[in-house]
């Protein structure tokens, strides 16, 4: 069976870059879940994935033809020190396909057992943090967010042990790459400024294929990369994502969420909050994201230097820093712009021409600082209170006072948006001008604020019921929910509520290893 047709550029341009192995055979290879959608996107053949020879090439039983598995190299800083290998301890590249609009996609494993990276670990994976990534992956790309995707998930039918034993599963991931500043570390720690020049090409010729031969190529791949890091964080502070583990290693160079860990989405908007089991201080808290952005880029940065001047020639490395320094240094207001974009959209705003821009910008700045700050104080839940802006638009406020303890909390702030919202009607014509304006800024806000994301009671139900009792329906009911998260539906109005106090005063994540 050829189900896969493998065009495998790491493997065949970056010899030394990897070691050469196997995925460990699994006793009774059982489908989970098969994403349909994502399978045509690659061009491959659904019926065949899903038929017995499918799931044993999925389980890691058989390895089709045209792969080369390989486990990759990469160090990286793992909150904020430096490991300096680590690796594919549990994940197997298998190669790479070219999908339907002619992009380069990795085929990986996760799960598929030891490696020379393991480091003592099992190499396995359990069916619950397997089919976690199914769940936030489909939700990330639901919302718009660049994002790894879970192709399969395959129970094995033999249990790993974690504090307890548990079910074990293989997840098969897509990726734009899994090229990461951890991997440019692993050889830039090491001194092989060659391989680093031979990776920093290749990179560039896969992810920036405009900047291939320029002089300053390096140096637009840092450009390219902040920008990629700095659009893409901004989508996760606009819906509450915790990432949890921002490790340079899980830091990709193609702009795209991976390793959902011990991830979450806030409830009670809080800037402080932290769910990983792991983050003991706090380094990874959802309002210290953009910073540990630029940190991270400021390491990738450190890897590039060698590429961009010959360490003995002083004034060129003095040019070279300043020229990164100057990259990392501009991220703040990257992320700021984009940050500030998603914001005016959820808050239904537009900027007008060149001449009033400037203005605008720094009126919906202040209001979105200000929305934010009220949230804060009132503990107010993060998604709905967006949501239920948005019918305030429309003319409804009672669902968005009902969030506030003080049902007056917010009329000064609602007051400031009213007259900002005005602003933008002013051109509107005729007599039905501004009910039609209003109208039509409370659908973009529904376009731009979700009513349904992962809402951490449910994904744990969903798995502990996949888990602990081999239930899939709570599973693919939830899935289902998650791929329409602009909907406002009668069926999908228990998955857009809150957890009880009690249940996310507690609430905790873990990392699946």
């Amino acid at each position: 069976m050829a189900p896969f047709p493998f065009d495998n550029s790491y493997a065949r341009d970056l010899r030394g870059f990897y070691v050469a192995w196997q995925p460990v055979a699994v006793p009774a290879p059982r489908l989970l879940y098969l994403n349909h959608e994502l399978a045509a996107e690659l061009g491959l053949d659904v019926a065949a994935l899903a038929g017995p020879d499918g799931v044993s090439v999925l389980a890691g039983n058989a390895v089709p033809e045209g792969a080369e598995p390989i486990a990759q190299a990469y160090a990286g800083h793992q909150f904020g020190g430096f490991s300096p290998q680590l690796g594919d301890g549990r994940a197997l590249l298998l190669g790479e396909v070219i999908d339907r609009r002619g992009g380069r996609r990795d085929i990986a494993f996760k799960g598929s057992g030891r490696t020379p990276f393991s480091r003592g670990g099992d190499g396995k994976a359990a069916v619950g943090p397997m089919l976690r990534e199914v769940l936030i992956g489909e939700a990330m790309h639901a919302l718009g967010i660049p994002s790894t995707r879970a192709l399969a998930v395959v129970a094995t039918g033999e249990p790993v042990f974690r504090e307890q034993a548990l079910p074990g599963a293989v997840l098969t991931r897509v990726a734009a790459s899994h090229l990461r500043v951890g991997t440019f570390e692993f050889f830039a720690a090491r001194g092989d400024v060659e391989r680093l020049r031979q990776l920093a090409d290749y990179t560039i010729a896969r992810h920036d294929p405009a900047l291939s031969g320029a002089p300053d190529r390096y140096l637009g791949l840092l450009r390219a990369v902040a920008a990629r890091q700095a659009t893409l964080v901004a989508q996760w502070m606009n819906v509450g994502f915790i990432h949890g583990v921002m490790n340079t290693d899980n830091m990709t160079i193609s702009g795209e969420t991976i390793d959902y860990g011990p991830c979450a989405f806030i409830e009670a908007y809080d800037p402080r909050a932290v769910f990983s089991s792991i983050d003991h201080g706090g380094r990874y808290a959802f309002g210290n994201q953009p910073a540990i952005a630029r940190w991270n880029l400021a390491r990738f940065a450190e890897t590039l230097l060698p590429l961009a001047a010959d360490r003995d020639d002083e004034a060129a490395l003095k040019r070279a820093v300043a020229d990164a320094t100057e990259v990392i240094d501009a991220f703040p207001g990257l992320f700021d712009s984009a940050l500030r974009e998603g914001q005016r959209a959820k808050l239904g705003l537009t900027l007008r021409p060149a001449a009033d821009a400037a203005a605008d910008a720094a009126t919906d700045a202040a209001l979105a600082d200000d929305w934010l700050a009220l949230l804060a104080r009132a503990g107010a839940d993060f998604t709905l209170a967006w949501r239920r802006l948005a019918d305030a638009a429309a003319g409804d406020e009672v669902p968005l006072r009902a969030l506030f303890g003080d049902p007056g909390a917010a009329d000064a702030w609602l007051a400031r948006w009213r007259a900002r919202c005005a602003v933008d009607d002013a051109a509107a014509a005729g007599a039905g001008g501004a009910s039609v304006a209003a109208i039509e800024r409370a659908s973009r806000m529904r376009r731009a604020n979700p009513f349904v994301i992962p809402r951490n009671h449910r994904v744990e139900q969903a798995l502990a019921a996949a888990s602990d009792h081999g239930e899939l329906e709570p599973f693919e009911r939830l899935l289902a929910a998650l791929r329409r998260p602009f909907e406002q539906a009668p069926e999908l109005a228990a998955y857009g509520e809150p957890a009880p106090l009690e249940v996310t005063a507690g609430y905790r994540t873990f990392c699946g290893t």
